[in-house]
Parts: structure tokens; sequence; C-alpha cells
């Protein structure tokens, strides 16, 4: 995906150890995530899979503080209460990348890229010298250089989302956190930006946290992948290890099938449904 300039280019900030345990979330005084814990560490993409309900955004956006806990513990680099920071200095450590945000009116794409730099400005907009080259390095490395100067309501779903993942690069985090990143987007750009995520973790050490529906997407992206069900962390570990055909069976509640793929060595997910097993023979009458 990136040219040799790119890569020189790209993100030299580095990465944080961002802890969380005891994270229990409640909606309307009813518990929807449970004593969940999870660390994402320097150079490694962390991956929250499970069913629709799990609890996996919800656990995302609270380390992100976009959400309040009952009860949590939340520290950087082990030393630093990530609840206590202030709103800007969290936001030098710590960006988020959510699963819905507006498009923008009357502003360019550079315009919003740059809404990536304010915790670097003054109170009252101040100068922000490392502003500029950031902001064309994110739009470098998510592809949307050529758009910068385009007006951003003018934008496919799958453009205007590169361009919301620029200004989370923009802002120069050692943490970076992506609910759903690959929604809106086209085979072409799920792969190349699942390559960002790596480029980022491999080359520059930030830690990543990002939610995937995809199983082999987390299975090829991750190197750690944490599995919730109704709220509860059921298994953290390698992808071979929390990724098991018993164990997706028993989650998802259909039979997933688990094996390698031939030409990645990666491994490969099938759900299984009613017809899947099917056996059709063309020229048979109806």
């Amino acid at each position: 995906m990136r040219s040799a300039e790119e890569a020189a280019n790209a993100p030299t900030v580095g990465g944080h150890t961002m802890s969380a345990t005891g994270v229990t979330v409640a909606y309307d005084g009813v518990d929807v995530v449970h004593d969940a814990a999870m660390t994402l560490r320097p150079g490694r993409v962390t991956a929250l899979v499970g069913p629709n309900g799990s609890g996996k955004s919800t656990l995302l956006r609270t380390l992100a503080r976009l959400q309040r806990p009952r009860s949590a513990t939340v520290t950087i680099d082990e030393e630093t209460d990530a609840l206590a920071l202030s709103p800007r200095e969290f936001s030098r450590r710590v960006a988020l990348l959510t699963q819905a945000r507006p498009t923008p009116s009357g502003l360019t794409v550079r315009d919003v890229v740059e809404f990536g730099r304010y915790p670097y400005r003054g109170r009252w907009g101040g100068a922000d010298p490392d502003g500029r080259a950031a902001v064309d390095r994110a739009l470098r490395l998510t592809g949307v250089e050529d758009l910068a100067d385009r007006g951003a309501e003018h934008l496919s779903g799958g453009q205007l989302q590169r361009v919301w993942l620029a200004g989370c690069l923009a802002q120069d985090t050692g943490v970076l956190l992506l609910d759903e990143p690959t929604t809106y987007l086209d085979l072409r750009y799920q792969v190349e930006l699942l390559d960002l995520v790596r480029d980022l973790a491999d080359d520059h050490r930030i830690a990543v946290g990002v939610v995937l529906h995809d199983l082999d997407q987390a299975a090829a992206v991750a190197d750690r992948v944490v599995l919730l069900e109704a709220g509860r962390v059921v298994a953290d570990g390698l992808p071979e290890e929390v990724l098991t055909p018993e164990r997706l069976t028993g989650t998802y509640g259909i039979r997933i099938e688990v094996d390698t793929d031939p030409l990645t060595g990666r491994l490969r997910t099938r759900a299984i449904g009613r017809h899947h097993t099917r056996t059709e023979r063309l020229g048979t009458p109806s």
C-alpha cells in the first residue's frame, strides 16, 4: 500500500500501553459490560470480536472515555490514570474512530483532517507548528491527498471514512482505537486500511484496539483477539487460541468451521447455514 516516501513520512510517535481492568458499564441501570479486562500494547493490534450486542463497541468507547463506566481502572503506561487526565492530555495519547460520524457541510477534506490537531492548539486556536506536516502525512497515508481541497459533503461513504481516519492519524497519538473501521469501504480499501493498521503497529509501535465483525479480518490483522459474549470477555489470546470452532460455535450460536488458508497461512472461518451443505445438480428436474 505504501510507497517508500510514505513510509518515511509516517507518524513517528511511540506507542503507549493502555490497560483496563474491572470495567463494568450499565445502560439504564442494567449492566451490559461485566468486569471486563484487556490490555493494548505498543506495536500490537488487538481485535475485539463477538456477536451483536456482546459489548465490544461499548468496551472500546469506555476506553476512549465516551462512555462512563460504573466501575473501571484504566491506566496508560501503568502509572497514569487515564480517567483522570484532562481532555486535552488524554487526546494527545488516545484517538478514536467511531462507527458513525456526521457528514461535514461547508468544509474541505483538509479542514476535517485538521480537526485532529485540536489537542495541540492553544485555548484560542493558537499556533500548531507541527500541524501542517501531520495533516499532510495523514492525508497521504489514507490515500485522500488528492481530495484535500474537495468539499467533504461530496464524498462517498468510503471516502469519508478514510478522511475521518486521517483525522485520527493527524492527532499523533500512541493509542489508536477503531470501531468497525472497514464499514462502508469496498474490498480494496478494506484490505488497504487493515494493511495501514498493521503498518502503524509494526513500524511505529502504535497500540491499536479495533472492533471487527469479520473474523477473517481479525485473524489476518490482529496479534491478540478478545472475544466477548453477553458483555463478558470469554477469551483473550492469540488468534489461533481464541478463534477455535468450538468456542466460536458456542459464542455465535451457529456452526463455524475454522481452517488455514493455504495461500496466506492465516486462519479462515466459515459459518455453516442451513443451505450451505445442500447439493444441487444441474439438469435435475424441479
